[in-house]
């Protein structure tokens, strides 16, 4: 049975970034990847990432930004733990090799960004995650002899001991169909989001909520899975992203009178008001007939206020998503966007260490719910959360890890896994199909779960999840071999999703109130003194059983929040 001191679900950011800094504290560290680590969801982080890193920049004042992006929801003391490390964090990727853009004068180029108060992101042009992730991936391989790889593993489980703790997990070997038991003094997850429970949606098909359910099912608590963010830039055609950075490079939005909107809804940051408030409006224009497009659906973004040279050195990634997927040139035309799922704000709940309420098992990255983003997360935020709790996730699991003996895991954990996929193997023809009953989930949770919500659309939405769940327990599998069986995992995802389904509509239809990415139609207004609280889901015997913890206030209180 492999041991390690510290076992690692999930190879992007978040996870390397825990990997290096365990192993560079002596700990034994495994990494386990359902894909190779390279192509890691962390690749599609496009436009940067925040740091105050000009000195007429202040981490505080960033603190403050992000503060009031979260819409009052995000934990002060992890925010100002996120932004007062950011920029060590930044520098350091840039000494072991990340090119950022630099400008004239040699500097690190920071670019604008939504609901910041200056220029404070770092790039590389519009691939920052897939610059950031293989500098990392180059890092943990001069740690080869302390860092074990299991690639193309997929976790079936955690596994706690007679006392709760978190002691491992049980994999099945994707390439083979076989299953094994790893024992760990800690487990970090950091296995990402959970955008594959809606469509369309920015996500790739292994984001599918792995780790959030797994962690749920071994009685962490998840907290604000109310708030899901819809990027304001997703092409209509297929959800797939357009960076901000397109927007912080000067492109404007335009409804079908030609009218750049944004103007009426944040007369101050305009375009680059919060993620959350650009997507209201959009919304709200295509909603009241000023949509464009054949369909009324869509919004234009125009790129062509920014020079073409400009826009080919610093946005050459969506000049060839226009061209290839929606047949724009957008050097010469307006593409047409629209809202689309892009990001879970809640997951597992932590502290700034990582640490779930469960001993030994921690979570970093978009899995986790420190909470820094709280209502709204501010883009190039997100790059930053993988990096700074990931790391400090590391570098504590790696110190606990050092004053303990190495636990076992029982056989019967093994046991019941083997019989959880023989029973998925076994399962008689004539069920619904595993992708119809996706899709049906994610259509139901972007009609029901989006933008703008309702008591009647998030109560059609729980019965719906509920209904999908029960057919889910009969999906029809084609293939009933072992290597690289997808149908059997793609049974096992789904059932993840749906887990972090219905959680995200329980706590929407909780928070009667509108309060960042939660807009309730009914409740339209802020109710900050019934609603300055997160929600807390545990898994019950009949869906989430749900309590409520404090926001942690440090510096400042809630105000009016206007761009």
């Amino acid at each position: 049975m492999p041991s390690h001191d510290v076992l690692i679900i999930g190879a992007g950011l978040a996870g390397q970034r825990a990997a290096l800094a365990a192993a560079q504290q002596g700990a034994n560290v495994a990494v386990m990847s359902k894909v190779h680590p390279v192509r890691s969801h962390s690749v599609a982080a496009a436009g940067g990432i925040n740091a105050a890193i000009d000195p007429t920049d202040d981490w505080r004042s960033h603190a403050y930004d992000t503060v009031k992006g979260s819409d009052y929801l995000g934990d002060q003391d992890a925010i100002e733990v996120m932004c007062s490390e950011a920029p060590e964090e930044v520098m350091h990727l840039e000494h072991i090799g990340v090119t950022f853009h630099r400008n004239d004068r040699g500097e690190l180029d920071l670019r604008a960004f939504g609901g910041a108060s200056m220029n404070r992101t770092a790039y590389v042009a519009d691939i920052t995650g897939q610059a950031i992730l293989h500098v990392l991936y180059e890092q943990l391989l001069k740690h080869s002899g302390q860092v074990d790889r299991f690639e193309e593993w997929f976790v079936t489980g955690l596994v706690a001991d007679d006392d709760g703790r978190c002691c491992g997990a049980v994999a099945r070997d994707v390439r083979t169909g076989r299953i094994e038991a790893f024992s760990a003094k800690n487990v970090i997850l950091a296995c990402g989001g959970a955008g594959q429970a809606y469509y369309p949606t920015t996500n790739g098909l292994i984001v599918t909520g792995d780790g959030i359910a797994l962690a749920y099912r071994l009685g962490a608590p998840l907290m604000d899975m109310e708030m899901v963010q819809y990027h304001p830039t997703t092409l209509v055609e297929n959800g797939l992203l357009i960076t901000e950075g397109a927007r912080g490079e000067g492109a404007i939005l335009l409804n079908s009178d030609g009218e750049r909107f944004m103007e009426r809804y944040a007369p101050n940051k305009r375009e680059l008001a919060s993620r959350d408030v650009v997507s209201r409006a959009e919304q709200t224009e295509i909603l009241e007939g000023r949509g464009v497009g054949a369909n009324k659906d869509g919004i234009y973004l125009d790129i062509t206020q920014v020079p073409r040279k400009r826009i080919l050195e610093a946005l050459r990634e969506i000049v060839n998503v226009g061209r290839d997927f929606a047949g724009v040139d957008i050097t010469t035309e307006p593409i047409m966007i629209r809202p689309g799922q892009h990001y879970i704000m809640g997951g597992v709940k932590t502290d700034v260490d990582g640490a779930t309420p469960i001993e030994g098992l921690y979570a970093a990255g978009e899995v986790a719910c420190v909470s820094v983003h709280g209502g709204n997360r501010l883009g190039a935020n997100s790059l930053l959360d993988t990096l700074i709790f990931g790391r400090r996730a590391g570098e504590h699991a790696a110190k606990r890890a050092a004053a303990m003996a190495m636990p076992t895991v029982g056989h019967s954990h093994l046991r019941d896994q083997e019989a959880m996929i023989a029973q998925i193997l076994a399962r008689p023809t004539g069920g619904r199909r595993v992708s119809a009953i996706k899709a049906e989930l994610g259509a139901t949770m972007n009609k029901h779960v989006a933008v703008y919500r309702d008591a009647e659309g998030l109560n059609t939405a729980l019965e719906t999840v509920k209904r999908l769940r029960e057919e889910a327990a009969t999906a029809h599998i084609d293939d009933r071999g072992t290597v690289f069986n997808q149908d059997v995992l793609g049974a096992i995802e789904l059932d993840y999703m749906i887990d972090c389904a219905e959680a995200t509509v329980v706590g929407a239809i909780e928070r009667t109130e509108s309060r960042g990415a939660q807009f309730r139609t009914d409740y339209p207004d802020r109710n900050d003194e019934e609603w300055i609280k997160h929600i807390e889901l545990r898994r019950g015997d009949d869906g989430p059983d749900i309590s409520y913890s404090d926001v942690t206030f440090t510096q400042w209180q809630p105000e009016v929040r206007t761009y």
